[in-house]
């Protein structure tokens, strides 16, 4: 992407484009100052990712694609403090709630050793349900 290729999104994205504050981008040398100064000219600040760290956008691209499929594509967010308020609350059933795969089906906030998870009895438990989100997620728990 040349500085002209720059402008032109800047132009062509229009209105949007400004409520834009930030640049992320890798550290490529294909990206020059004159594309940056792009940017900036519309007040938006460049973020690198962090040097050597080569994992880092992949890493970044997953946790996106997570919160697309899971939240933002679902959702109407109104305005800043609606998205962080949405966000803190998926947060919290993110890391306390929601099983990972690479943790055995553990959340990452969970103090259990990573083992299979076992089939619950229903017979001899209830599970409760706790809606979140308004219904777009659902939590479960084994009650007694």
């Amino acid at each position: 992407m040349d500085h002209s290729q720059a402008r032109n999104l800047a132009i062509s994205q229009g209105r949007r484009l400004e409520s834009l504050r930030f640049l992320l981008r890798d550290r490529d040398t294909k990206y020059t100052r004159s594309i940056d100064a792009a940017f900036a000219a519309d007040d938006m600040e460049i973020l690198l990712s962090p040097p050597q760290a080569p994992k880092a956008n992949a890493i970044c691209e997953r946790i996106v694609g997570t919160l697309r499929r899971e939240l933002l594509d679902r959702m109407l967010i109104y305005n800043e403090a609606h998205a962080r308020a949405v966000l803190a609350e998926y947060l919290r059933h993110y890391n306390g709630h929601r099983p990972h795969q690479s943790r055995q089906q553990l959340s990452p906030d969970s103090a259990e050793p990573a083992t299979p998870a076992t089939v619950t009895n229903l017979q001899a438990h209830r599970i409760r349900r706790q809606r979140l989100l308004g219904g777009l997620i659902n939590q479960y728990e084994r009650t007694t």
